[in-house]
Order: structure tokens, then sequence, then C-alpha cells
């Protein structure tokens, strides 16, 4: 697990979130289907990259252990959704929503997640809506 601690927020607001993008490594420091974990203004967001070259960002924190793991999960697929299973308990998320397709009452917050096109590098905001 690679934890980035010094970040320091780049580019304009996201969108609607009042948030900042904040660098997390580059994409090609990202091994596909394996998660890494950022703190970002002490949040711990779980960054991964698909086998496809797509890009996800959720909470760290398993919701039904409480225990920060979710960047350790195993990635897969369930009926062609996305999907983070957690090394705790084996509950399924969704990577798009981060709701628990094992218990839908239960979702991780996602974050917005860019690749600069100018740098290639991975970029995560916090938006008011997503902060822990």
């Amino acid at each position: 697990m690679t934890t980035t601690t010094d970040l320091r927020p780049t580019g304009p607001a996201p969108r609607g979130g009042g948030g900042r993008w904040h660098p997390v490594c580059s994409y090609d420091e990202l091994i596909p289907e394996r998660g890494v974990c950022a703190l970002i203004e002490g949040v711990q967001v779980a960054v991964f990259r698909t086998f496809a070259g797509e890009l996800y960002a959720l909470s760290n924190l398993d919701p039904f252990s409480g225990a920060h793991v979710i960047s350790r999960g195993i990635l897969g697929t369930r009926g062609g959704v996305p999907t983070v299973a957690s090394p705790m308990y084996k509950e399924v998320f969704d990577l798009r929503t981060g709701v628990c397709l094992d218990d839908p009452q239960v979702a991780l917050p996602t974050f917005p997640i860019r690749r600069d096109p100018a740098t290639g590098r991975v970029e995560v905001a916090l938006t008011h809506a997503n902060r822990q």
C-alpha cells in the first residue's frame, strides 16, 4: 500500500463541489487491478486503475469492519459492474457509486478523479459532500 502525504492542491476547483484537485501519483505508477491509498486533507482515499485504464476513487474506510483497508481489496465485476471486495469481510462495492452490492443501504463515499492530460498525473478532489 502506498500512502502519499505531501499533496498540494492544483488546478481549479471541481464543478459543483467546492473542492480542489490534489495530485496522487503518475498514471503509470498505478498498477492495473491494484489499489493505493492517498491521504488527502486527512481523508484516506483508495485509488484504483482497472485493466481497461479506468480510474476510481473511494473512501478507504471499510464501513463493516471500521478498518482502512479498501485499497487492499480485490477488483472484479458483478453483472458487468466494476467492483472492489473488501479484504476484511468480503463485502463487494460498486467502484462507480460506492454502493455495497451485498447491502445496498451501505455505501462508500466516492471522489472525483481524473488524469491530467498535460502531466499524466492522477488527481483526486474532495468535495463538501464526500468529506468524512
